[in-house]
Order: C-alpha cells, then sequence, then structure tokens
C-alpha cells in the first residue's frame, strides 16, 4: 500500500488529533489544498503502519522515535522514491512540532531522524528545435483540422494555447489551469498568475503564446455554451481541465512529433528557463518569472547550461573527446 503514493476513493478518517492538525494547516496556515491532501494521506499511511504496533496518533506521547525509523523502513522495503520518504517525513515533523506546541506532549520524536539523501535530480528540459517541432506539430493538427472541419478543433485550439503558455510563460502546471479568463490580457501582453502559498506575479506573454491564445478565446464558448465557467482552460465536458488531462495533452503531442523521452508538462517550463539562460538572461530575472522563493533554485538549471556547454566542447574542439 506505501508504494502508491495516492488512494482510490475517499480516504478513511483520520484520527481526531490528527484532523486537528489538518484543519492547522488549512484554515490557519493556508496551505493549498492539494497540500493539505497530501499531508493527510501521509498521516493516514503512518496511522496504519502504528495500527500494527498498538499504537495511535490519538496518543501521540506513546510515539517514540523507533516509530517513525520502521516507518521509513517500510517505505523503503517498498521501494518508495527518496523524495516521497522525505516529504512524508516532513508531515510527521509538522504534527508531532504542533503537537508539542499545544503541550499536548513532551519529547518529538521525529528530532534526529534525518531525511533520506535524495539523488540529485536536474530538471528534464527540450532543446530548442524538439520544442519547437512540438509547438509546431499542434499548429499543423489545428490547421489540418480547420481544412477537414473536424469536430475537435477547439480542443486542438486549446491545446496548442496551454502548451505555448507553458513554454512562453514558464508556467506551472497547477498555475496554468488555476488561470481564470480574467487573469489574462492579451492587448497588454500579460498574464497574471497566483504561485505557491497564493503568492501573485505578473508574467509576459509571447507573440506565439498571444496568437494561440485569441484562437482559443474564439471557440472558448463552444465547451462552455452556458458562459458561466470562469476557468480559462475547458475540459471537453465544459468542467476547468485538470492536471490528469493537461499531461496527457502534452504527452500525446510528444508522441506524435516522435521524441525519444518522457515529457511532462513540467518539461516545457524547465525548457522556458533553461533556453533563457542560455540566451544569457540573469539569474534574477528568470527567479522572478518561474516565481521562485529562493535562488538556489532556479541555480539548477545552470547545471543544464553548463552540460550543453561541456557537449559542444566535447564536440567542436579539437581538445575535446
Amino acid at each position: 500500500m506505501f508504494a502508491d503514493d495516492t488512494f482510490d476513493g475517499e480516504l478513511p478518517e483520520l484520527p481526531d488529533m490528527a484532523e486537528m492538525y489538518i484543519g492547522h494547516l488549512s484554515i490557519e496556515k493556508g496551505y493549498s489544498g492539494a497540500t493539505v491532501e497530501a499531508y493527510a494521506r501521509d498521516l493516514h499511511q503512518f496511522e496504519t503502519y502504528l495500527h500494527r504496533t498498538q499504537n495511535t496518533l490519538d496518543q501521540p506521547e506513546k510515539i517514540k522515535r523507533e516509530h517513525i525509523r520502521g516507518f521509513l523502513a517500510e517505505l523503503h522495503r517498498v521501494q518508495l522514491g527518496k523524495t516521497s520518504m522525505g516529504r512524508k517525513l516532513s508531515a510527521l515533523r509538522g504534527f508531532f512540532k504542533y503537537m508539542a506546541k499545544r503541550k499536548l506532549i513532551q519529547n518529538i520524536p521525529t528530532e534526529g531522524v534525518r531525511n533520506p539523501k535524495a539523488p540529485q535530480k536536474h530538471p528534464t528540459a527540450l532543446n530548442v528545435d524538439q520544442t519547437f517541432e512540438v509547438l509546431n506539430k499542434k499548429k499543423q493538427l489545428v490547421a489540418e483540422s480547420t481544412r477537414k472541419r473536424a469536430f475537435k478543433e477547439e480542443q486542438l485550439l486549446r491545446d496548442l494555447a496551454l502548451a505555448e503558455l507553458l513554454y512562453g510563460s514558464g508556467l506551472r502546471i497547477s498555475e496554468a489551469l488555476r488561470l481564470n479568463v480574467h487573469d489574462i490580457n492579451v492587448n497588454s501582453g500579460i498574464v497574471r498568475v497566483t504561485g505557491k502559498g497564493d503568492k501573485e506575479r505578473v508574467v509576459p506573454l509571447s507573440d506565439t503564446a498571444k496568437e494561440a491564445i485569441n484562437a482559443w478565446a474564439s471557440v472558448r464558448d463552444k465547451l462552455d455554451p452556458s458562459g458561466q465557467e470562469l476557468a480559462l482552460f475547458l475540459g471537453a465536458r465544459g468542467g476547468r481541465l485538470n492536471r490528469r488531462q493537461a499531461a496527457r495533452i502534452i504527452e500525446d503531442l510528444c508522441k506524435r512529433v516522435g521524441l525519444p523521452q518522457a515529457v511532462s508538462p513540467h518539461s516545457l517550463r524547465h525548457s522556458f528557463a533553461t533556453h533563457l539562460l542560455e540566451a544569457g538572461a540573469d539569474m534574477r530575472s528568470v527567479q522572478e518569472l518561474l516565481g521562485h522563493a529562493r535562488l538556489t533554485t532556479t541555480q539548477r538549471y545552470t547545471h543544464l547550461t553548463i552540460a550543453k556547454l561541456v557537449e559542444v566542447y566535447d564536440k567542436a574542439h579539437p581538445g575535446g573527446k
């Protein structure tokens, strides 16, 4: 059960202590719905493990460090990724610190337990040629659909607008899907984005993104005949487009192009950042465009640009490999 980081259907009830903490995250801390759900899943998994030892989160004073380590050992046994293990440990740290703050426990059992060391991963990015191949393929499909009067023309125009926005403005997929119609101003060439922690930023639109969004706007009402849906991107049935549908759109597009690697919506954001840095953009500006709270997060992309320079050197320089 621990190997899958999601649950199908409705989650079983959490113990009262855990529910109290989840309410604190949602109401007092203002965490996003997705973050709150993730913490609830993590606590539920730990509670399931505790039942095997005749313990429960409703009696947090009885939880010891060995219970935390035993849980992590179980996650390791089922080969859960180290990043996911670290997030679950973070959820437990938050819970027990909250219990201590409310004087419900004296000792915090997560103290002294370190995060599993995760392998360093660099973002996957397409090169410029691959990116434009993806976007041009979508334009070709739209043109063919219009010529043949295919009934899915509006969906193709929506998909092109989404892809252009992800690459042209470097949005997270969650940010793009959260956009409402009034958040985007094609005439002034800006989009108002609500990012992590509900922080707002203004990002410019590329010329091709403006063109694609205008084309999508001209047929958007076909998916929202009532005119009541505020979302910029709509699903086939008129509701707000969801992450799974968006991932499928980008994946299908890349398969049509014949790209060898798996590409996600986030790959277009990574490509946006990498191509800007390769073209000479300064790190601080890219940080602002991406909405990163810390510059160190943006600096991950420098590894990609350096790797590209080394690759070019190896191929072109007489002293290269």
